[in-house]
């Protein structure tokens, strides 16, 4: 792994960059909307551009990577996505925040496709699961910490827009100073999301509605702070928790859900959400215990999206699941696009404190459909559920982190092979 790493570092080092300035340009809207006189309801609207633009961003991506490679990509989207974030601190117009939101979704789409495809042809199957863990604890770590930056200055300023998009510049110059050639691309085939649906109702919903609460997690949780808590450090911490809390338990679900069944670790973590949400509108606001329960709730929601992926591989032949995964990235963007403008709605129709509200009323409707699933069928059995795919995985581009179709297969069919054999010398030996 460490030759795997030492391959890629120039990339790492960069997505490391532009996730610290995705961390703090979220918060930073967020307070900042809130200074501005923005109703919850059209910062929710604005803040959602960024997972249509994700969304877009996934299907242009790949076409732009062939036509032109790895790093042109890479330095052609940084540079419109340093552009893009000082609009923001220049007009202070909703309707241009809203399309700046947009092209920042379609750059960091881009990134992502950048990134994970550059590191699934530098790993082995051996290798790859370890590699995109350490991409994964960078994107988080670099999410959360990105929220903190946001007490650098006074959020009223341009200067903290400035800051992020110096932040995206620096991202930009390890790629391009790197030795090391830029690798092949080529997308996968197509799974339509009908026939995923087929195969596996609850994988399409709950990853829908994951994507739901994650974009009003991340969406409207800067807005909620700004309204609830005291000043803007107190936001940034807030903030900074959710992704904190999913380093500690992304690896422990994985884990878990490998070995007890994917649909009990749905239903578990539905109801961890539901709790925690509940809870913590009974603490006070600002609170030890009140950024403990936003961590917890960081620590549930945030890997239910890699157990959807997971639990969807394990109803599909070896051979479909890249093909799957197409359909996945459509139904979580669909999920994170409608999420944050509905919630958002209500918090400005009712109360902010919708906001947890609204999450734990997400998750309800997981758990409910989860049950009903179980009601409806018989589960996999643990010892043939998938083990390559369940992992830290948990950006919305899985479509170009996943291993050829054939590769894939080939490496399960190996799998199967070795257990047959490691089974046929423990009964040799009993014998």
């Amino acid at each position: 792994m460490w030759k795997d790493l030492g391959s890629s570092w120039a990339i790492l080092l960069g997505i490391g960059f532009m996730m610290l300035a995705l961390g703090l340009q979220s918060t930073l809207l967020g307070v900042r909307a809130s200074i501005e006189g923005f109703s919850t309801f059209t910062t929710g609207v604005l803040m959602s551009g960024y997972f249509v633009g994700l969304f877009g961003g996934s299907l242009l991506a790949p076409i732009l990577v062939q036509r032109v490679g790895h790093i042109r990509v890479f330095s052609a989207l940084a540079s419109l996505a340093s552009i893009s974030i000082l609009f923001h601190g220049v007009y202070i117009e909703p309707v241009v925040w809203w399309l700046m939101r947009v092209i920042t979704g379609i750059c960091f789409a881009g990134f992502y496709v950048v990134t994970e495809s550059w590191l699934n042809d530098r790993a082995s199957n051996e290798t790859r699961g370890k590699m995109l863990s350490v991409y994964m604890v960078i994107v988080t770590g670099g999410i959360a910490a990105g929220q903190l930056l946001v007490n650098l200055a006074g959020p009223e300023t341009i200067d903290l827009f400035i800051f992020a998009s110096v932040i995206i510049s620096f991202g930009l110059i390890p790629i391009l100073l790197t030795v090391k050639p830029a690798p092949a691309f080529a997308t996968s085939s197509k799974l339509s999301m009908r026939d995923l649906y087929r195969a596996s109702p609850l994988a399409v919903i709950g990853t829908c509605l994951t994507g739901a609460a994650h974009g009003t997690i991340f969406g409207l949780g800067a807005v909620y702070g700004a309204a609830a808590l005291t000043d803007v450090k107190a936001v940034s911490i807030f903030m900074a928790c959710f992704m904190v809390g999913s380093l500690f338990t992304q690896w422990p679900v994985g884990y878990i859900s490998d070995r007890v069944g994917r649909r009990g670790v749905m239903a578990a973590l539905s109801l961890i959400s539901i709790a925690s949400c509940l809870v913590i509108l009974a603490l006070p606001q600002g609170a030890l215990s009140f950024y403990l329960l936003a961590a917890l709730i960081g620590g549930a929601a945030m890997p239910m999206y890699s157990v959807c992926i997971a639990y969807a591989n394990d109803r599909l032949e070896p051979q479909q699941i890249v093909a799957a995964s197409g359909a996945l990235v459509m139904a979580a963007g669909i999920g994170s696009m409608t999420g944050p403008v509905t919630i958002s709605f209500f918090m400005d129709l009712l109360d902010v404190d919708f906001y947890f509200w609204g999450i734990a009323g997400i998750f309800a409707i997981i758990l409910l459909f989860t049950l009903i699933r179980i009601g409806a069928r018989a589960g996999v059995a643990v010892e043939d559920q998938s083990t390559l795919v369940a992992g830290p995985i948990g950006t919305p581009i899985a479509e170009y982190i996943a291993p050829d179709s054939l590769e894939y297969a080939e490496a399960v069919a190996r799998d199967e092979l070795q257990a047959l054999d490691s089974q046929e010398d423990v009964t040799e030996r009993e014998l």
